[in-house]
C-alpha cells in the first residue's frame, strides 16, 4: 500500500530516479511504491523509501521522447492522476501528455489524496483488489517521476488569497497556488486536471494561465 505519510531525509538507497522504472529482481528488495523525488525551492529533497518486496514496477507512465516540445513540463492535480490510472482508458490525451512529460510537478497533498482514495474504495470495496493493485503500481510510478513541492508557509500564504472571487474548495487552492509558485521558476508549466473548478480558476488567474 502507499505510504500515507513519507519519512523525510536523504533518499533510500535503491530509490529508483525520476525516470526510472525498471522491472526489480526476483526475490529481491525494492523500495516502497511511492518514491517521489526533487529539488530546489519549496521541493522534496527526500524521497523516504522504505525498503519493501514487490514483484514489478509499472511501466505504464514512463518518460517516452527527450526532445523539448511544447507541453513537456506539466503540473499534475490529484484528478488528473486518478483519472489516468483508477479510470484508465476515460481520458487517452491525458494519459499521452503524462507519458511525453519530460517534467511532472505535483504537490505532496497529491500523495495524500490518492492514498486516502485507495484506502476508501478498500474500505467500501466497490473494485476489484487486482485493480487497485494495478491503479497502485500505475500510481506510484508516475510519483516516482514527479518533482513534489511541499506545502511551506508561502504555498498556504497563497492559497489563502489565490481565485478571490470563485468558489474554489481549500484543497483545490493549494494546488492552484504549488502550481503559479512553479510556474514561476518552471516557464511553460502547464496544469493538468479534469476539475472543472480548478480549470476556471486557472483560466481567471493571470500568473497562472497556459
Amino acid at each position: 500500500m502507499l505510504s500515507c505519510a513519507p519519512r523525510t531525509g536523504t533518499d533510500a538507497p535503491g530509490c529508483p530516479s525520476r525516470n526510472d522504472c525498471r522491472p526489480w529482481p526476483r526475490g529481491g528488495n525494492s523500495p516502497a511504491r511511492a518514491c517521489p523525488r526533487g529539488t530546489g525551492p519549496g521541493r522534496s529533497r527526500g524521497s523516504g523509501c522504505p525498503p519493501t518486496r514487490r514483484p514489478d514496477c509499472s511501466t505504464r507512465f514512463a518518460a517516452i521522447g527527450t526532445d523539448p516540445v511544447p507541453g513537456t513540463l506539466l503540473y499534475l492535480d490529484t484528478s488528473a492522476v486518478l483519472r489516468a490510472t483508477l479510470e484508465s482508458g476515460t481520458a487517452p490525451e491525458i494519459e499521452r501528455r503524462i507519458r511525453s512529460a519530460r517534467v511532472l510537478v505535483s504537490s505532496r497533498l497529491s500523495l495524500v489524496e490518492s492514498c486516502r482514495v485507495l484506502i476508501r474504495l478498500r474500505a467500501l470495496g466497490v473494485a476489484r483488489e487486482d485493480r487497485l493493485a494495478d491503479a497502485e503500481r500505475d500510481i506510484a510510478a508516475l510519483w516516482s517521476r514527479c518533482e513534489l513541492w511541499e506545502i511551506t508557509r508561502r504555498v498556504c500564504e497563497m492559497a489563502c488569497d489565490v481565485a478571490h472571487g470563485r468558489v474554489l474548495r481549500a484543497l483545490d487552492a493549494v494546488h492552484l497556488a504549488t502550481f503559479v509558485l512553479a510556474r514561476r521558476e518552471l516557464e511553460g508549466l502547464e496544469l493538468v486536471t479534469v476539475d472543472e473548478r480548478l480549470l476556471a480558476a486557472v483560466a481567471g488567474h493571470g500568473d497562472a494561465g497556459a
